[in-house]
């Protein structure tokens, strides 16, 4: 699952500002190489695998290995992540039709149920408890199985259906766009996911105890072990490199309450943080496992650490393929 982001407030220099933005700009540039060379590598598919296992990309990871006649798809995906700042829960309910091996089209609900810890500035603990609707989103998915390399791009939109006030939304229509690229050797599966977006998505390592809008990159290197065939290990190295102005909406702390403490983290201080690019920048790593008892069901948990935030995170999750339950159950 997933958690928190951290905040610099101060005003760079024009000189530093500059040499941030070259960069940031220089990393993008390599992003965008390594996801036009994996286009230029990857031929025509032939069979495809299940290599999600562990991934973070959506309630669809749950599908089982991609076959040949289309069909609709039907998931239901419960998962949460908690640490010293609370717990952040997500049902996400989606829906879609499967188009052969390569093309998934679908779209989805997610309902958030959040439990924040925050300390005012006086010292009093409380809790804050509520349930609100996420962003409706929709995604395209191409999926291109090879024996040399496996290519998977995504797009995702959302719109602004959930809270700004709750720090659930940011109050625009936001946009993420994947590409992992991965290969079996034998029992490893060493991956990299490179992604463009104007938001941190949720679905990213961890969800984190706010909502990010503003240009950035973000990603992730690392490998998995299948175990067994029901049971995978992984652990990866992830990062986040925003630029330009960010916008933070916390889920901490509340629209009014003032900030929670004096210092730390952007979410940590008040409801809504405008600056620059540090404000959403983070980077980590973490560890977990997938277990699959049948193709209708997996579970996963795991546990991220966020060096930027000095936060630790554990999150579980349950995902059930509805489509291949009722399938079994004769309907």
């Amino acid at each position: 699952m997933e958690h928190t982001t951290a905040v610099l407030r101060d005003c760079p220099s024009a000189m530093s500002s500059r040499l941030e933005f070259d960069g940031k700009a220089t990393r993008l540039c390599g992003s965008l190489l390594v996801a036009a060379l994996t286009l230029l590598l990857v031929p025509q598919a032939r069979a495809q695998a299940n290599s999600s296992a562990l991934s973070n990309n959506s309630s669809s990871s749950a599908l089982p290995a991609l076959r040949a006649e289309d069909h609709f798809t039907w998931i239901e995906q419960f998962s949460g992540s908690t640490n010293t700042e609370g717990q952040v829960m997500l049902l996400d309910s989606s829906a879609g039709y499967l188009f052969g091996r390569h093309l998934l089209v679908d779209a989805g609900v997610p309902v958030y149920f959040i439990r924040a810890n925050t300390t005012t500035v006086s010292g009093a603990s409380t809790t804050n408890s509520f349930t609100e609707l996420g962003d409706v989103y929709g995604q395209i998915r191409l999926s291109f199985p090879n024996p040399a390399l496996n290519f998977k791009t995504q797009i995702t939109v959302r719109t602004p259906t959930g809270s700004t006030s709750d720090g659930i939304s940011t109050g625009h229509v936001t946009y993420d766009w994947t590409n992992r690229i991965d290969r079996d050797f034998g029992q490893w599966t060493p991956f990299l996911e490179v992604g463009l977006a104007d938001s941190i998505p949720d679905t990213f390592v961890y969800r984190r105890p706010f909502a990010s809008y503003g240009e950035l990159a973000h990603f992730q290197a690392g490998a998995a072990y299948r175990v067994v065939n029901w049971l995978s290990v992984a652990a990866s190295a992830f990062d986040v490199a925003p630029w330009g102005s960010q916008t933070i909406n916390s889920r901490v702390v509340g629209n009014g309450s003032g900030g929670s403490k004096s210092h730390g983290p952007s979410f940590l201080q008040s409801h809504q943080t405008t600056g620059g690019s540090s404000l959403a920048a983070d980077n980590g790593f973490g560890a977990g496992m997938s277990l699959s008892p049948t193709r209708a069901i997996d579970f996963t948990a795991g546990y991220s650490r966020s060096t930027h935030y000095d936060l630790n995170t554990f999150s579980f999750g349950i995902t059930v393929n509805m489509r291949a339950l009722l399938s079994r159950s004769g309907f």
